[in-house]
């Protein structure tokens, strides 16, 4: 079979791609057949899984491990293979010399295009895994492969070679045995020591591809390499590149890793979550209403009816706004939005952005969205001066325009460069239309209430933020986040809605407390929407 990456893959496209997953199994469902067909369907595909061995196991180890005959693996393996076309298949435990010849000789009746072995010879402890008649068979069964995905200790195995301190010397034994072998391996140094952890694909021509990611510190690590494997299999099944493909899975095995301690499974080392992105973006596509109708009541007559509204679940501790309300409309406002707050600070964007795991390509998008956001809320501003009726409001306003498009040019001077990005996404159009919308056609206290999120809360969020090190890959964009200049706009902001509440009907107050909210819950998603972009956007 095929034993380097085909490269006519990249331009085919299989809508759910049919995986095989060749593995062990693990009732406690973090790792093996479990967790492989958990990651394929998580990576867009349909899994199948032909068991190797029955294993008695959890989160703190295993008990017991039953290997059927071999014959009856082999009949898994043809009642699959007899009526499914398979677009890549991922094998991982085999355990023993007779069951790698068994997948070995079926292999040879059924060459899939895509392989990826994960090798399972040696835990990440370096406790050896396989008799040595076994390791053998393996190492000579990953000459078969697409690719391999073995942690540092197989690598050695693989290369015959110590163990590897660093990332380059694990570099350097991929580089040498995929020369030899004509099979790319992926180097995880998540096994190393240093903060930042790399996957690279390593070609059979010496061409390297790394995908950076950051070291988690949680337990939450059991069945990593299987869920892996298992993405990267099903990404290249249906036509990824090997860049596009290892950047999904790296990116996704990364957020699965972070919430997998939420799922309180077990009391050792715990399993991923791998379900959380695909639950993050199904709640991203509801199409729930965001307020209904009687959040807001028809008519504000005081801040003590405002204060009283209540979006979703509180926060147990009321959160302390940076920068002051200016009366007690705003401070109502305030109130209000604690749930949507609260959000905006633990979302998974902000997070990442602030412990610097964010990947480069999310953190492009956004910038470039906002860029564009930041030339409709121009006008949006602009609007305001237009129709407002003191020269300290509209001079404020314009004022406010104005410096929106100067930082949309620097945005684009100093990070962006020109023509990364011409077209608003989905989220950012639909927010910009709704200020602009808003205010033009509403009336001005609706407008101002609009506007005002985009103020306070990056405010919020540059006067919360930790003190970052230089070397944050994100420390420069991070610290404009606290620019003074900007905390005194935000003041002046908060004032002028003040004065457009006290002036209102109390008609036009619930109205504004509707836009207000409703931007707020924008700003969320503007925030999120960078970790709803695939690879190569």
């Amino acid at each position: 079979m095929a034993s380097s990456y085909p490269a006519h893959l990249s331009s085919r496209t299989a809508a759910v791609p049919r995986v095989l997953s060749i593995a062990g199994t693990d009732p406690s469902g973090g790792a093996g057949t479990a967790a492989d067909l958990k990651s394929i369907t998580a990576a867009g595909g349909y899994g199948m899984s032909v068991v190797t061995a029955l294993v008695a196991q959890n989160t703190h180890g295993v008990r017991a491990i039953h290997t059927p005959p071999t014959d009856f693996l082999t009949a898994q393996l043809r009642a699959v293979s007899d009526d499914v076309t398979l677009d890549a298949v991922k094998t991982g435990m085999l355990g023993t010399a007779e069951t790698i010849a068994a997948v070995s000789a079926w292999l040879d009746e059924h060459q899939p295009q895509v392989l990826v072995v994960d090798p399972v010879m040696v835990a990440t402890s370096g406790d050896r895994l396989l008799e040595p008649d076994a390791e053998e068979a393996m190492v000579q069964f990953c000459h078969r492969a697409t690719v391999v995905t073995p942690n540092i200790h197989e690598l050695a195995v693989l290369t015959g070679e110590d163990c590897a301190q660093d990332e380059q010397q694990a570099l350097a034994q991929a580089r040498r045995w995929s020369a030899q072998t004509g099979v790319a391996v992926v180097v995880k140094t998540g096994h190393l020591t240093s903060r930042r952890v790399t996957n690279t694909w390593m070609a059979p021509n010496g061409t390297q591809t790394p995908v950076e990611s950051t070291r988690l510190d949680t337990t939450s690590t059991h069945g990593t390499g299987c869920s892996l494997a298992a993405a990267l299999a099903t990404r290249l099944g249906r036509g990824d590149t090997p860049e596009a493909a290892l950047t999904w899975a790296t990116g996704w095995l990364h957020e699965s890793i972070a919430h997998g301690a939420a799922l309180q499974v077990g009391s050792g080392h715990g399993p991923v979550d791998h379900s959380h992105r695909a639950r993050r973006l199904q709640a991203a596509g509801l199409a729930t209403p965001w307020l209904a109708p009687d959040t807001v009541p028809a008519a504000l007559e005081s801040p003590e009816q405002l204060a009283a509204v209540t979006v979703g679940v509180n926060p147990s501790e009321p959160i302390h706004a940076a920068v002051p309300p200016a009366g007690p409309w705003t401070a109502s406002l305030w109130a209000a939005g604690q749930y949507i707050t609260a959000q905006i600070a633990d979302c998974d964007f902000v997070t990442a952005l602030v412990d610097g795991t964010l990947a480069d390509r999310s953190f492009r998008f956004y910038l470039a969205q906002d860029a564009l956001y930041l030339g409709q809320y121009a006008r949006a501003l602009a609007a305001l001066a237009a129709r407002s009726e003191g020269l300290e409001a509209q001079v404020f306003w314009a004022e406010s325009a104005a410096g929106c498009l100067k930082d949309e040019a620097e945005l684009h001077r100093t990070w962006l460069g020109e023509g990364l990005e011409t077209v608003s996404g989905p989220v950012t159009r639909a927010y910009t239309d709704f200020l602009v919308a808003t205010a033009l056609g509403q009336d001005r206290v609706v407008g101002a209430a609009a506007v005002l999120p985009c103020f306070w809360l990056y405010a919020q969020t540059g006067a919360t933020l930790p003190e970052v090190a230089q070397e944050h890959p994100y420390a420069a964009w991070l610290g404009t986040y606290g620019d003074p200049a900007f905390v005194t706009a935000t003041q002046g902001a908060l004032a002028h809605v003040e004065r457009e509440f006290e002036q209102a009907s109390p008609t036009a107050r619930a109205e504004a407390a509707r836009a207000y909210l409703t931007a707020c819950r924008h700003e969320l998603e503007f925030f999120d929407q960078g970790l709803r972009i695939e690879p190569g956007q």
